[in-house]
Formats: structure tokens, sequence, C-alpha cells
């Protein structure tokens, strides 16, 4: 070996350790500078789960509106896989105070009088159908006559409910679609089927629609064949709906579900080097983020209930990221629990402790125009929901943007 090559396989490995070494010492300057960020003996009320205030701005009158948003036009598939990637549209998006209508339409040509809900025959008082459909009553049932194809169940004699609940325990869901049954007491009132109850009628409900799909023939055949089997063994007599009539207000329900699934979205970039994954998960979760097993980190509210995700937009594989992605899912939180607040206001406190910048899909600033003007766009949707009947945050909300 001659000595240039000797020379040139002693400088290749200098450099190789110099590489490695400043790699390292990057990892450990990250490392270092998200446990000093978070280290801060001052709690965040931001991100601390039990205080009372622990997603709320510090100063609600001077609230800031979220500088980065999803609203995606159309969504019918289920949420897509990590990494989050949100879609960011251009133009501002509008949301027709009307959009929900045709859906409350549909339910009631559904229900007209030679429609199995108001059948004196069926052997049960029936909600009222000749009125626009109500809001939700105060008293949730599992059988919900906007989002579910109901069909009442006539009982030769009372049934108890411990003859009732073992065979229903075979009929949970028909595709991904839940089925729920109520009975009517003696005394005429409606509730969940329940041990020590007596019945002297029933009612089923498959769900019409949800993110995925609406139900469709396949699934509808199914469910009759199976609750057939059910009657059968009660001595009951189920009143089928025409398949035609439940495709056609499952399809309308599908649509209603699409043109308001709304994310809302906030990116924090970071302003230098990337930040190390396994640190700065193990910071977020003790700041109050619950870590799921599909990979996500959510911000739970005083009462448990999910206000948004967290995810950090990097592979099992990556060590390092340098964006965090903070997701509202909007028809899932309703105004009341100011998850559009608590959103910014986290990822504010997030730029700030990690030296990041909160910015949108494009890395650009949102200006306080903006984000009022995004404000005004939610107070629409959520407008919007409330005149289809399907409140944001409800129970027909919850099932329905599942």
């Amino acid at each position: 070996m001659t000595d240039l090559q000797t020379s040139l396989l002693v400088i290749g490995g200098v450099i190789v350790v110099g590489v490695i070494s400043y790699n390292k010492w990057q990892e450990h300057k990250t490392r270092k500078s998200v446990e000093r960020a978070f280290s801060s003996d001052h709690d965040d009320v931001l991100m601390h789960p039990d205080a009372d205030n622990s997603v709320r701005p510090a100063h609600d009158d001077e609230r800031q509106e979220p500088e980065l948003y999803q609203m995606p036009e159309r969504r019918p598939q289920a949420a897509p896989a990590e990494p989050v990637e949100p879609y960011m549209p251009q133009d501002p998006v509008t949301i027709d105070p009307e959009a929900g209508k045709s859906v409350r339409e549909a339910i009631q040509n559904f229900a007209r009088d030679d429609a199995p809900l108001t059948s004196s025959e069926a052997g049960f008082d029936a909600p009222p159908v000749e009125a626009p459909v109500p809001a939700r009553p105060q008293r949730d049932l599992p059988v919900d006559d906007l989002i579910d194809c109901a069909i009442p169940i006539a009982l030769e004699s009372s049934v108890r409910g411990d003859k009732i609940l073992p065979p229903i325990q075979n009929l949970r869901y028909v595709g991904n679609k839940p089925v729920h049954f109520i009975g009517r007491t003696e005394d005429g009132e409606w509730e969940a089927i329940a041990h020590g109850g007596v019945y002297t009628a029933l009612l089923a409900g498959a769900q019409l629609a949800n993110r995925s799909n609406a139900l469709n023939e396949l699934e509808y055949s199914e469910l009759v064949m199976r609750l057939r089997e059910f009657t059968d063994s009660l001595n009951a007599e189920p009143e089928i709906p025409d398949m035609m009539d439940v495709m056609k207000t499952a399809q309308a329900l599908h649509q209603f579900i699409m043109d308001h699934d709304v994310q809302l979205g906030v990116n924090v970039r970071s302003n230098g080097a990337p930040w190390n994954i396994s640190t700065l998960l193990a910071a977020l979760t003790r700041q109050g983020f619950d870590r799921r097993t599909d990979g996500h980190l959510v911000m739970q509210d005083g009462e448990g209930e999910v206000l948004f995700s967290l995810s950090t937009n990097a592979t099992q594989a990556e060590e390092t990221t340098d964006r965090l992605t903070l997701l509202l899912d909007v028809p899932r939180v309703g105004p009341a629990r100011d998850g559009y607040g608590a959103l910014i206001a986290c990822a504010r406190s997030l730029a700030m402790r990690l030296g990041g910048t909160v910015v949108d899909d494009s890395d650009q600033l949102l200006t306080d125009a903006a984000l009022a003007d995004i404000g005004e766009q939610v107070s629409a949707f959520y407008s919007a929901m409330e005149s289809a009947d399907v409140a944001a945050g409800s129970n027909r909300a919850t099932r329905l943007f599942s």
C-alpha cells in the first residue's frame, strides 16, 4: 500500500468520525433543548390535565384564533394513516347554512304515512313524523330516528329483557354500522333493553351511514335476515322498511357527512435542528398528552373527552422530526368546549417552548385578519350543523363522524 493510499484512508476515517461525532452532538443538543423546554418549574396551564383552565388561553378577551386550518371539501374514506399531512385549501372555505336540509327532508319523506314509523299496526306509539324532525331529546336513546333505519317490532305479549338481551348480542353490527334496540315499557316509556325490564314493543335501529360509507344493499339484506331470525325466536313481527327508501336516505345522510367532515390543523415547525422524538414524546406525556395505540397523542378536556390530537409526522424508523401537527376533529367537538381556541393556545405554547413557529402547510404565517376569518367560518360550520339537527359534539355527531 502506497503512502498516498494510506493518507487517503486516514483522511477518510477522520471525516467519518467527524460526521458521527457531529450527529451525536446535534442529537445531544436537541435532546437537552427539549428537556430544558419542559423542565420549567412553572406549570403550563395550557397543557396541564388537572387545571380548570387547562385548554383555554390565558386571557379569553385576547384569544387569537388558529394560525392554520384544514377544511377538506370531501373525505368519504377513513382518516389517513400516519404520517398525518393535513390538507390545506388555498381559498377560503365557505359553508352553506342550509346544508343538511336535504337530509332532514329525506328522513321526513322516508317517514310518511305509508312508512313503518307511523304504522299503527306495529303495536307501539312511534315518534311523530309529520312535523320537522325535532332536535335531540334531553334523554338520549340508542335508536335515533334521524340517523338510524328504525324497524318496529310488534310483540304478541310482553317480553322480559332477560330473554331479549342474549340474542341481540349477536346483532350488534351489520358491516361497520352499529345496531341498537330499545323497548317500550308497560308504562309507555321507551328505554334501552335492560335486565329486569318488561317490554310490550321493540324498536331496532341500524345506523344509516358513517364516515366510511352508507348502509348498502348487502348490509341491509343481512340486517333483515338476522332480524327475522331474532323476531322468530320471540314470536314477534318486524315491519321492514322498503330497501330503496332506506338506501336513498342512507345516501343522503352520507352526503351530509362528507359535506361536513371538517378538520382543523396547526403545524409547529422547528426554527433550528429537528427535535428528538423519544425525548419529545416523554415530555409531552408529562405535560398532559395521552399517547394512544395508533401513535397519536391526544389532549383531553376536564371530563376526559378528546379535544384534539398531535402527530409527530414521523415514521417509527425516524428518530427526529422538525414538525408537529395538531388536529381538531371539528364535528366531534362542540363549540362549548372551545377546542378551536385550545388548539391554537397549545400550538403557541409548544412553539414558544421548543423554539418553533406556527405555520400552515406552505410554511406561511397567517395574519390576524385571516385568523378572524377562520373563526367566522368555524362559527358558520357550527350553525350549519345545528340547523341540520346534528349539533357538533352531540351523540348524533359522534356516531356519524366515526
